[in-house]
């Protein structure tokens, strides 16, 4: 059986004082979730939150890591570094990376190869802006994004990777895919782990949904066969908002 997930992105929000707040505010209100909880939170954060959520049912993960494993990288923050906070997870190939930073495929393959190096499962994004949705390419930029930094694990390396289909279009819009749309590209999705991995792979894949997912939709979203919970962003910074996702599985 495939885990569902919901998995919070904070983003660059919360100092470090509100993010453990709000850490500790979660170990309060998430108990024994019908789901995996994941938090992802700036580099700063991370070994503080770690210790706050000890014992619960919280995971954590890093929004991103370098593309190299060490060095003289001034400001960057290695795998191995992220692993050693506590962390479990690290998100990659996010929209706002891929936009605003230049994260190419052959740089998120060498972080993906990183990560997985050290230990670290990680959240592989993909998705479409809203001219290639406009255009109906939907299906070859979610294929070519994953042949482009992914495809290339082992089936051992590709038990550690976690998918989120982020529309672009859809992220803090507030317009949100309709569950039809989510599930059919989610299904294609699959295909494509398929082809490449063998149905039982596919099968076993977690794929998650991003782009405006909040309480008032995320049943709906949930109900889909072959969407296995959310990559949250705004709701994630409220511990209310985001724990009426999580109860979405319930």
């Amino acid at each position: 059986m495939r885990k569902k997930i919901v998995a919070g992105n904070w983003k660059m929000n919360k100092n470090l004082q509100e993010g453990v707040a709000l850490a500790k505010e979660l170990t309060e209100v998430v108990k024994n979730p019908n789901c995996d909880v994941i938090i992802g939170t700036p580099f700063i954060h991370l070994a503080s939150v770690a210790e706050v959520i000890k014992g619960s049912s919280i995971k954590l993960s890093a929004e991103n890591c370098a593309d190299k494993a060490s060095g003289a990288y001034t400001g960057e923050v290695s795998a191995e570094m992220v692993k050693s906070t506590g962390a479990e997870y690290v998100i990659l190939g996010h929209s706002e990376r891929r936009e605003y930073y230049h994260e190419t495929p052959e740089i998120l393959k060498e972080k993906v190869n990183l990560a997985l190096a050290n230990g670290l499962k990680v959240i592989f994004c993909i998705g479409e802006s809203l001219a290639q949705r406009e255009a109906n390419e939907q299906e070859a930029v979610c294929k070519a994004e994953l042949a482009g930094s992914v495809f290339h694990l082992s089936a051992e390396e590709w038990k550690n990777i976690v998918i989120a289909y982020e529309p672009i279009w859809a992220i803090g819009t507030g317009k949100t895919a309709t569950a039809d749309q989510a599930e059919e590209i989610h299904a294609y999705i699959r295909s494509c782990v398929a082809e490449v991995y063998g149905a039982e792979a596919a099968d076993n894949t977690t794929i998650l949904y991003g782009g405006s997912c909040k309480a008032s939709n995320a049943p709906e979203l949930f109900a889909k066969p072959d969407i296995d919970g959310g990559l949250i962003g705004g709701a994630s910074l409220k511990a209310a908002d985001f724990k009426g996702i999580i109860d979405a599985w319930n």
